[in-house]
């Protein structure tokens, strides 16, 4: 489990903030654990993306940009067209 992880809860969904340095495999143990969707830097920092749990495995959304207020902001969207609100 990825500790004190910082949320941000201005919307619906939360989202959990992952901080750098943070590898994949930990994100998709804390995500089978946890269950809630996590916005996670790319390892040189210029753009995020989004996991989730669909109940049987982590889903990625790629590409979410590199500010990570727009990047919050089209997770958030991807998650209520997928219905993971």
């Amino acid at each position: 489990m990825l500790e004190d992880l910082e949320f941000d809860d201005a919307d619906a969904p939360a989202i959990g903030l992952v901080p750098p340095g943070v590898s994949w495999e930990q994100v998709r143990d804390h995500i089978k654990i946890a269950h809630h969707s996590l916005l996670v830097p790319s390892a040189d920092g210029d753009q995020y993306a989004g996991a989730y749990w669909t109940g049987t495995s982590m889903m990625i959304v790629h590409d979410l940009g590199p500010d990570q207020d727009e990047a919050l902001d089209e997770f958030r969207a991807v998650l209520q067209e997928r219905g993971q609100t």
